[in-house]
């Protein structure tokens, strides 16, 4: 009888160290976030989806956005000259409508 108690509570020890070894692995693995920046500007949704400041030219960002939810593709910003370099080598100054201001504000918010 006594033996069989000890291997009841053997047993039973052994599951409850299992399922917290299954309940602290659970919780301790961190998700990545899926967070990006929107702002409302000039009557468009635009999100920062991915940035990426240059480690050479401060003042340029490597960005992914996506302008009433659609996905663009990577552009330069550089926000001392005010332009955008497009994917294909295009250099465009910040004009109307460009979402230029609100990456070149990303990191000036104080």
């Amino acid at each position: 009888m006594k033996l069989s108690k000890q291997l009841w509570n053997r047993s039973q020890m052994m599951k409850c160290v299992c399922c917290l070894l299954l309940l602290i692995s659970f919780f301790g693995v961190a998700l990545p976030a899926e967070a990006s920046v929107c702002r409302n500007y000039q009557g468009s949704e635009i999100c920062i989806v991915d940035i990426k400041r240059s480690a050479k030219n401060y003042w340029e960002y490597r960005v992914i956005l996506s302008v009433d939810g659609v996905k663009q593709p990577l552009e330069v910003y550089n926000c001392r000259d005010r332009t955008t370099v497009k994917k294909d080598g295009t250099v465009l100054a910040f004009g109307q409508n460009n979402p230029g201001e609100i990456v070149c504000r990303f990191f000036n918010q104080k």
